[in-house]
């Protein structure tokens, strides 16, 4: 079950909920069933009681304990969630869960493929949520799938806003206006990577012109990249926008977060992750991070190179199981190629009081693209 690392974080998100003051006070769990059992007789009518539909499509947790226990802990997570959600105003959102044993040829109706696995339905779209299964990261989650597609920005400080946005791929494109026929063809090309890429537009000619774009232009960020893509062959269909965007949707350097962390390591290389853990708000994994940034930024055409990086203030209850299970030490920057499937690793040695340069980093990894350091050879040894 994949969802077995986070078990712990969504215990938590039950224990301690209430901080003891007034104005900060955490939503504790009232009791109230909220989510639907979803069935053959029962999926239509329920489903049409909601403007946003919300089904986790479940393995069948069987006669183990252990399996029942943890289905209980997710449909406690779903439970809270729902009743959170039940004061949105805009929207009416309902929870459902679908047997994958059980309720087969419902699943194959809805379009659903991949048990255990959460899927959101709005008016126009089926979304797949493939992170953290907790209370809290799911909710966020569901605000931004019900946030527009596209963003507008019309004015500086909004311009500011976008700009400092680095960790997520993000597109941006300037349009005459919302009835422009290439802003609709930018916009349904939004909505088929609707909410894991950002979208953004400006009909404002300042603005297009401190983004240094043309009419009908397109620009794709990398994340953690100062200079965009400007998207060749203006003006496009969704088409073309959305072959574009699949060519080019796995970054030289992506940040392993919450909600999209199942989805990351499920796009591995070769059925291997270059993985890199640096704490942002330390100074040697700040120093280390930019080390890593100036690498990617160096080597973004290369289309075999994409590491991973992970802030272990982003998981802190995962740490003890990543440092037994690589063998490191988190408590300063490390970086390892790691195998998909059984988390067979090898890490670059890196000296306590002096990190590695940029050279000295892409030295390692240009060895281990080529093959020269490889996890199966020997789980032992650091490089």
């Amino acid at each position: 079950m994949k969802w077995t690392w986070v078990l712990v974080a969504v215990l938590l998100s039950f224990g301690g909920l209430s901080l003891q003051k007034e104005t900060l006070d955490y939503p504790e769990y009232d009791g109230k069933d909220r989510v639907h059992d979803l069935n053959a007789k029962n999926y239509k009518s329920v489903m049409k009681k909601y403007d946003v539909m919300v089904v986790y499509y479940h393995d069948h947790p069987g006669s183990s304990r252990v399996a029942q226990r943890q289905f209980e802990i997710e449909e406690l997570a779903l439970e809270l969630a729902a009743q959170v959600l039940e004061e949105f105003d805009d929207e009416d959102i309902g929870f459902g869960l679908l047997d994958a044993n059980v309720d087969k040829v419902v699943a194959k109706k809805l379009g659903l493929e991949e048990s255990d696995s959460v899927y959101i339905f709005t008016e126009d779209e089926v979304i797949e949520y493939d992170g953290e299964f907790a209370a809290d990261t799911l909710v966020e989650f569901i605000y931004d799938a019900l946030e527009d597609p596209v963003e507008i920005i019309d004015n500086s400080r909004e311009l500011k806003g976008f700009e400092n946005i680095d960790e997520d791929i993000k597109l941006v494109g300037y349009f005459k206006s919302h009835k422009s026929e290439h802003f609709e063809a930018f916009a349904d090309a939004a909505e088929e990577f609707h909410p894991h890429i950002r979208f953004y537009a400006t009909f404002n000619p300042k603005v297009a012109k401190a983004l240094e774009l043309k009419l009908n232009e397109v620009d794709f960020y990398e994340p953690f990249m100062d200079d965009p893509i400007l998207i060749p062959g203006k003006p496009y269909t969704e088409e073309e926008l959305v072959q574009f965007i699949e060519d080019n949707d796995r970054p030289t350097l992506r940040k392993l977060q919450p909600h999209n962390m199942y989805e990351i390591w499920e796009d591995d290389i070769d059925g291997e992750h270059i993985i890199a853990f640096a704490e942002e708000s330390d100074p040697d994994g700040f120093e280390f991070l930019d080390i890593l940034k100036q690498v990617a930024e160096d080597n973004t055409d290369n289309p075999n190179l994409s590491i991973v990086w992970i802030d272990p203030d982003d998981f802190p209850l995962l740490l003890p199981h990543w440092e037994n299970t690589f063998g490191i030490d988190l408590s300063s920057p490390q970086i390892g190629v790691v195998k998909a499937d059984d988390a067979d690793s090898v890490w670059m040695k890196i000296d306590d009081d002096d990190l590695p340069s940029a050279n000295e980093l892409e030295d390692w990894i240009e060895d281990v693209l080529s093959g020269e350091i490889d996890p199966d050879d020997d789980d032992d040894d650091d490089y």
